[in-house]
C-alpha cells in the first residue's frame, strides 16, 4: 500500500480573504480560479511545467479551475508550433485545462494576440480618469537615456518626460501623426501581501512610467495580464518569483482601474546544480525530450514537486491525485530550488514499481513496453527485422523480472537486452572457438530443456539442471567455457545476466528453439 495523506494542509491567507471550513485544503469563499499563460516563445520546459503544475493542483485541492491562456504577444519572438507543443504537453503530463484556447470556456477568446481590441478599449479608461498618457518620445531617446544612466552606473529609467505634456502639447503631437507609446503613471505604490514570500514592500517609486500600449497597438505583459485576470475572473496569481518585484506595479494598475486584485503567490526560482537560471537553450529540459527519451508523465510531475516544495513528506513517489490531496501552500519554499536531474530516474522507476503492482498498470506498461520493442528495435537493425512474439504473458514477465533493474521502460530495448526480442545472430566459428564441444552441449541442453517440465522451468530449478548437465557429461569442459557458451548461444553476449535467469525469460520454448538451431547448425 502507498503512502496515504498524512495531515491536512491549511493556507498562509493574506488579511482580509475569507475562507470556510475544510477538511484536506482550503476552499474559499470565493470560487477559485487560477491560470497558466505561457509565451509561445519556446517548446514547454521544466520550468513553466512546474509553474502549471502548482496552479492545477491548487485549483483542484480547491474544486477550482485551471485556466490557460497563451500570453503571444511579443509577437518579434513567437516560435512556430510552440502554442501547440505547450497545450500537448500538458495533456501529456494529465494537467488538462479546464479552460483554453482548444477547450474552449466562457472567458475566452484564450490567446491575447485575439484580445487586442480589448486591450485598446480599456486603455481609454485610463487615458481618460487621468492614470496613463502618450508618450512621443522616440526609440533613439529611450536608448540615448538608457546609455546615459549605464555610463552613470544607475539603473535605467524613463525620465517621464512626457507625462507633463500638457493637452494642448498632446493634441499638436497627434495632428502631426507623430508615432505614441501610452505609459502608465506609476507613483508609490503600496505595499502587499504574498501567500509564499509574506509581506514586500512596493518597488514602484525606483522604476520610471512603464509602457502599457506599445506604438504599434500591442499591450505589454503589464497591461494585458492584469485587465485578462480581471475579466476571465481569476482570483489567484501563482507565477514565478521573478515576478514578484512588478506585482507592486500590477497592484498600481488594478487600483487606476478600481479593480479588486487577485491574491498573488510567487514560487521560488529553479536554478541548475551549479546556481545558474534554467534556459530555453538547455535541451534536455525540454518536456518532449523527456517525453521522447521514454519517461512517464506521472513521474515528471512528481519530480517536479522536488523543485519548490508544498508537500509534507518531501521526496516521496505521489501520483496526481495524491499530489492535489497532499499539497499545502504553507510548504512552499523560498529558497531557490536546485534542479537535480539524476532524481527524476530514480522517481521514474518508483512509478514504474508502483504500476506494476495494479492490473491496469501492468497493461498500461506492457503496451509501453512493447511500443518501445517496436520502435527502437527495427530503427536499430532495420525493417526487416523478425521479433519474437510480444505477447502479453511474456512481456509482463519481462517486466516483473527486471522491475529493479530499469530506470525507464525504454531500457528493456537497449543492446544489453537484445536477446529478449531477438535471434542472436551468432556464427558456428564463434561457439566452436568457446568450445570444441559446442555440438554436444547444446544438442545435450537443448533435449534437458524439452524434457523440463513447463512448470519446473524457474530459475532455481534450472541452475539445478544446468550444473547436473555438465557434472555428468562435460566435467572435463571448464565450468566457465560451458556457460559462456551457452550464453553466447541464447544472447549474442559474453556477459549478461546469468544463464538460467536468461532461460527463464525467454521461456522454454524459445530457449529449445535457439539450442537446436544452433546444435543442427553445427552439425
Amino acid at each position: 500500500m502507498w503512502r496515504k495523506l498524512l495531515r491536512s494542509a491549511y493556507l498562509r491567507i493574506p488579511a482580509g480573504v475569507q475562507l470556510r471550513s475544510l477538511s484536506t485544503s482550503c476552499v474559499y469563499l470565493q470560487d477559485v480560479r487560477v491560470r497558466f499563460g505561457p509565451s509561445p516563445t519556446g517548446f514547454m520546459h521544466l520550468g513553466g511545467l512546474r509553474t502549471a503544475l502548482y496552479n492545477y493542483i491548487f485549483a483542484k485541492a480547491n474544486n477550482g479551475k485551471f485556466v490557460l491562456r497563451i500570453e503571444d504577444t511579443d509577437q518579434s519572438r513567437l516560435v512556430q508550433s510552440a502554442a501547440n507543443n505547450i497545450e500537448d504537453m500538458l495533456e501529456w503530463s494529465g494537467l488538462s485545462p479546464d479552460e483554453g484556447p482548444t477547450k474552449g470556456g466562457d472567458f475566452g477568446p484564450y490567446k491575447q494576440s485575439e484580445r487586442l481590441q480589448t486591450y485598446q478599449h480599456h486603455i481609454e479608461t485610463l487615458l481618460q480618469n487621468g492614470t496613463a498618457y502618450r508618450c512621443f518620445c522616440t526609440p533613439q531617446r529611450i536608448e540615448l537615456i538608457r546609455k546615459e544612466a549605464v555610463r552613470s552606473g544607475q539603473v535605467p529609467r524613463y525620465d517621464n518626460r512626457c507625462r507633463h505634456l500638457s493637452t494642448q502639447q498632446v493634441q499638436e503631437k497627434l495632428d502631426k501623426g507623430m508615432t505614441y507609446t501610452i505609459r502608465f503613471k506609476l507613483d508609490d505604490a503600496d505595499g502587499f501581501d504574498d501567500i509564499v514570500f509574506g509581506h514586500n514592500i512596493g518597488t514602484a517609486a525606483v522604476e520610471g512610467d512603464p509602457v502599457l500600449l506599445k506604438s504599434d497597438g500591442w499591450p505589454t505583459y503589464h497591461l494585458a495580464n492584469v485587465i485578462d485576470d480581471h475579466l476571465m475572473q481569476i482570483t489567484h496569481v501563482l507565477r514565478g518569483t521573478e515576478w514578484l518585484g512588478s506585482t507592486s506595479k500590477h497592484l498600481s494598475i488594478y487600483k487606476a482601474f478600481n479593480w479588486t486584485p487577485p491574491t498573488f503567490a510567487h514560487l521560488p526560482l529553479i536554478i541548475n546544480k551549479d546556481g545558474s537560471k534554467l534556459s530555453k537553450r538547455q535541451g534536455d529540459l525540454f518536456v518532449d525530450h523527456l517525453k521522447n527519451s521514454g519517461y512517464l508523465p506521472e513521474a515528471v510531475v512528481n519530480f517536479l514537486t522536488y523543485c519548490g516544495g508544498g508537500f509534507p513528506d518531501g521526496h516521496e513517489i505521489n501520483t496526481l491525485k495524491e499530489l492535489i490531496q497532499k499539497f499545502d501552500i504553507n510548504e512552499v519554499r523560498r529558497q531557490s530550488a536546485v534542479l537535480e536531474m539524476e532524481l527524476l530516474d530514480q522517481v521514474n522507476r518508483g512509478h514504474i514499481l508502483q504500476l506494476l503492482e495494479t492490473s491496469n498498470g501492468r497493461e498500461r506498461l506492457i503496451a509501453e513496453l512493447r511500443h518501445e520493442v517496436l520502435h527502437q528495435l527495427p530503427a536499430r537493425y532495420g525493417e526487416s527485422l523478425k521479433l519474437r512474439d510480444l505477447d502479453d504473458e511474456y512481456l509482463s514477465r519481462i517486466l516483473m523480472t527486471n522491475k529493479h533493474r530499469i530506470n525507464r521502460i525504454r531500457d528493456l530495448t537497449c543492446e544489453e537486452f537484445d536477446f529478449l526480442w531477438r535471434q542472436p545472430n551468432v556464427t558456428v566459428e564463434t561457439l566452436m572457438e568457446i568450445s570444441p564441444q559446442a555440438d554436444n552441449i547444446l544438442s545435450c541442453v537443448h533435449q534437458a530443456m524439452v524434457d523440463t517440465p513447463s512448470d519446473s522451468f524457474s530459475k532455481g530449478q534450472l541452475v539445478e539442471n544446468l550444473k547436473s548437465i555438465h557434472k555428468s557429461s562435460f566435467s572435463t569442459e571448464a565450468m566457465g567455457s560451458y556457460m559462456k557458451l551457452l550464453r553466447m548461444a541464447l544472447s549474442g553476449l559474453k556477459q549478461g545476466p546469468g544463464v538460467a535467469e536468461m532461460m527463464e525469460l525467454l521461456g522454454k520454448e524459445e530457449v529449445s528453439r535457439r539450442l537446436k538451431e544452433y546444435s543442427d547448425s553445427i552439425l
